[in-house]
């Protein structure tokens, strides 16, 4: 039997096995992390979870489990529009929402080598004037209020959507059409047939928008890739789920990223206090702050493609894993006093962008859009606190990535 028929063997007893644990969540009205977390690495490192669509799938704490799976070609991405299995009839008019996080072998290859240069440090060296006059264009925009603004809605969710389009060569002004579905596509993860039925609608974007990109090329990525795809260097799937990754992937976790920067920064004097007088400080911090942030909750799905004893717990061929990135990354054994937030932190190996071939392809891109935000924000308003208390801040309590949905700021 192949792998895939075992998959599918495995899917099509769809039975929940007894004793699984309901999914860790952050408790309502906070970014977390969850209260499991320790106790899980301590007593449970690999348990069995109801995920919020009702599927089950093993749930790993440990930053040694965590980092060895994302690292290991047995475990795969499975397809958003096949995992969890649909229940009764497929959506009507469903796409494959393929990603580049889907792709394996020598195409996957090609892409990300097509892709290298584009998203390497030093692109992003000679790109940081740019992204910083983006900024500074939004933030004057933004001040421009003459009272209490939502931070959130001005700066810190346009931002970098802005710089990834920019780059990538999407219509910013057209983000008013793609962005809600972009935002319903990624409900997959609490509402799979919602995420499902959107899936058709976003391929016809990207068709069109690659369609428009052969009739006017410009200086941007997708330009580049078609030009490569001339050549005979990729495929037109490999071009369409670039378009798809970066508008599913590209900017929303670092939304999230930076909204929590925020909040974390203007609840913590001490921390704030400690940038501003040290500006320098700023790469560290970002980096500490991924390492912190408890964004990713149990959203990277991976799935097994045979039979694998991990931590004496069997998981199957078909099974998902969720490598719980943020609770590897506060793994005393690895990061000491690993809930304590430190910008001095001198080794900081975290696993924010994954590890292995599926590494984050945006790592540096999304470092450079936090570390220039950040310090836009802390040079423009000296003074920037929140109009609320924290506890007053509104989140979305229903999905495992966690951040505010609204950010009241005065300055």
């Amino acid at each position: 039997m192949t792998s895939e028929e075992t998959i599918s063997d495995e899917r099509s007893r769809g039975a929940s096995p007894a004793g699984a644990r309901d999914l860790p969540i952050p408790p309502p009205g906070t970014m977390g992390p969850p209260v499991e977390y320790e106790s899980l690495r301590r007593e449970c490192p690999v348990a069995r979870v109801r995920t919020l669509v009702g599927a089950t799938a093993w749930y790993l704490t440990r930053y040694q489990d965590v980092g060895s799976v994302l690292g290991d070609p047995r475990f795969v991405r499975p397809n958003v529009d096949d995992w969890p299995p649909p229940e009764g009839n497929p959506v009507s008019g469903c796409h494959r929402l393929v990603m580049m996080m889907e792709l394996e072998g020598p195409g996957h290859r090609a892409l990300r080598r097509s892709l290298a240069d584009a998203f390497s440090p030093a692109a992003m060296r000679e790109r940081e004037p740019r992204v910083r006059a983006l900024a500074e264009g939004l933030l004057d925009e933004f001040e421009r209020h003459s009272g209490p603004a939502d931070l959130l809605g001005g700066f810190v969710e346009p931002f970098p959507l802005l710089v990834m389009c920019d780059l990538v060569g999407i219509p910013y002004a057209q983000q008013d059409y793609f962005v809600p579905l972009v935002d319903s596509a990624l409900t997959a993860m609490v509402d799979v047939v919602e995420g499902r039925r959107v899936s058709a609608p976003l391929y016809e974007y990207v068709d069109g928008l690659i369609a428009r990109k052969r009739r006017e090329p410009g200086d941007d990525v997708l330009s580049d890739l078609l030009r490569r795809q001339d050549a005979g260097e990729l495929s037109a799937d490999d071009v369409t789920s670039f378009g798809l990754t970066m508008l599913l992937a590209g900017f929303r976790t670092t939304t999230m990223f930076l909204a929590n920067s925020v909040v974390t920064l203007l609840t913590s004097p001490e921390h704030l206090a400690q940038l501003r007088g040290n500006p320098g400080l700023l790469a560290d911090a970002v980096e500490e702050l991924l390492r912190f942030l408890p964004v990713l909750n149990g959203v990277v799905v991976l799935q097994a493609t045979e039979e694998i004893s991990l931590l004496d717990q069997t998981i199957r061929a078909g099974d998902a894993v969720l490598p719980t990135i943020p609770a590897a990354n506060r793994d005393g054994s690895v990061f000491p006093d690993a809930d304590t937030l430190d910008f001095a932190r001198t080794r900081n190996p975290h696993l924010t962008f994954g590890r292995g071939r599926h590494f984050c392809l945006g790592a540096h891109l999304a470092r450079l859009t936090l570390r220039v935000a950040l310090a836009a924000l802390l040079t423009r308003f000296p003074d920037l606190r929140l109009t609320v208390a924290p506890h007053e801040l509104p989140w979305e309590d229903e999905s495992p990535a966690k951040s505010p949905l609204a950010l009241p700021v005065r300055w």
